[in-house]
């Protein structure tokens, strides 16, 4: 038979327990919905909330991109998220659709080959990333290039 001294304990132990980590919302296309900040914390909660093997593809390409381009500012901007040489100008994001991950290269008709994915915008290229498809030596070429353009400001 419970008292009410045992009742009332039981209830305090839950009320002090931790409560489980919030999930980030996955909306469509799995795309992560991470509040905007600036910084590595905010992108490598994107990173570790993208769905499945992409989530191994975005740890792969934020180690390529700060690998190749040292001192590179990070944001999550949009529910995605943006590498640049300054906190508002930005060559390059990432972005999670159902069954790839979308690389946008703002500056892309800049670089050598020109990055496959054509896009309305007149400057800018995309890289559709398929599992198992990501070219490590094509993307670090490009991230290079990339890097080396006058970037977006936003």
């Amino acid at each position: 038979m419970k008292t009410r001294e045992s009742e009332n304990s039981s209830l305090l132990a839950k009320r002090k327990s931790p409560a489980a980590p919030k999930q980030p919302v996955l909306l469509s296309g799995g795309n992560p919905q991470i509040a905007k900040g600036y910084g590595d914390s905010p992108v490598q909660a994107y990173i570790a909330a993208m769905p499945g093997w992409k989530s191994d593809v975005g740890r792969r390409l934020d180690t390529l991109i700060v690998r190749t381009v040292p001192g590179v500012h990070k944001a999550v901007k949009w529910n995605s998220p943006f590498y640049g040489l300054e906190e508002k100008t930005w060559f390059l994001s990432l972005h999670c659709f159902t069954k790839y991950v979308k690389v946008t290269f703002f500056r892309g008709t800049s670089l050598t080959p020109v990055p496959p994915g054509e896009s309305k915008h007149k400057e800018v290229r995309y890289l559709d990333i398929y599992e198992g498809q990501l070219d490590e030596a094509q993307f670090v070429g490009w991230v290079k290039q990339a890097s080396e353009l006058p970037g977006e400001k936003m």
